[in-house]
């Protein structure tokens, strides 16, 4: 977000810069030469190509805002609109996005928008559910969030027993064999404690890709600690919270979007703090184009 800030403010002064240097300065050097020419002619003296180069040049001051305009307006647009690098700092999409992922973001998929304020100027696509969004955290916008959408405007979603259905339909779980680098899955729910029955399967969703998820055995479908942080169903009637922590249910609201993990017991997401306003998107996640400590993630389309 502060980059952000920060990269609008300089393609303002330096495009400010660039245009001055462009409609005031440089004609202002231009007469100056010419006048060094002229004069150096008509007095018949030579050797005033230095003179006349030194004229022609921009001062310091002026390279280092009007010179730069180029280089920041080509980062400003690709960056605010076409694209946004981010990197991965927890576990909680595992296993489709591990810690120290650098993922790339499509930034124009749902329509472009301001990099101040994150306003949609021009609306294009709406997020699916299945889809990997990287988004602006609700209770802090400073926040970069990424997560899955598991409930669009107006599902019914239900979460019980760590089994998902939208809209009546459940999500089928298919068992899946596959192992991740205990470095990437020390401890859950921010505890001491170790991991215990972590089972990996993969959700087959209607019109969705099917993607891997991970659930540890004993670990309740809502985690008590994480109401208790984010009392999210204290302040709204969209949500139902079962007994026991067996699960919860959600009428999505219009304009807004439920996400969750795939590391379902070990992600703190809209069953903790609710749902994500469409205006809070920033867009969506495609690709891993660097890992420092699994070289092979390199290149891992991301779905």
């Amino acid at each position: 977000m502060w980059f952000g800030i920060l990269l609008t403010v300089l393609f303002v002064v330096t495009g400010l810069f660039w245009l001055a240097d462009k409609f005031y300065f440089a004609p202002q050097r231009k007469k100056n030469a010419e006048a060094i020419f002229d004069k150096a002619k008509a007095s018949g003296q030579g050797g005033y190509d230095g003179a006349v180069r030194a004229a022609l040049a921009r001062p310091a001051w002026l390279e280092y805002t009007a010179g730069l305009f180029g280089v920041i307006a080509l980062v400003f647009v690709l960056r605010s609109f076409i694209v946004e690098p981010f990197r991965i700092p927890s576990g909680s999409m595992l296993p489709n996005l591990y810690v120290g992922d650098f993922i790339l973001v499509n930034k124009y998929t749902y329509g472009l928008r301001l990099p101040i304020g994150n306003q949609t100027i021009v609306p294009m696509n709406q997020p699916k559910k299945g889809d990997v969004v990287v988004f602006q955290f609700p209770p802090d916008k400073s926040q970069s969030y990424i997560k899955r959408v598991v409930g669009v405007p107006g599902d019914v979603v239900r979460y019980e027993n760590k089994v998902l259905t939208v809209n009546g339909q459940t999500y089928q779980q298919m068992p899946k064999s596959g192992t991740i680098p205990d470095a990437e899955y020390p401890t859950y729910a921010n505890t001491n404690k170790p991991v215990l029955g972590v089972i990996m399967t993969k959700s087959v969703e209607e019109g969705a890709v099917p993607h891997d998820i991970l659930t540890i055995e004993k670990q309740p479908a809502i985690n008590p600690n994480g109401l208790t942080e984010y009392p999210f169903s204290k302040n709204t009637s969209a949500c139902t919270y079962f007994p026991n922590n067996t699960g919860m249910e959600c009428t999505v609201p219009a304009g807004q979007y439920l996400m969750m993990g795939d590391n379902r017991d070990n992600s703190t997401d809209g069953r903790y703090w609710g749902f994500v306003p469409e205006a809070n998107i920033i867009g969506k996640a495609y690709f891993v184009w660097m890992n420092f400590s699994h070289p092979s993630r390199i290149g891992t389309s991301i779905r």
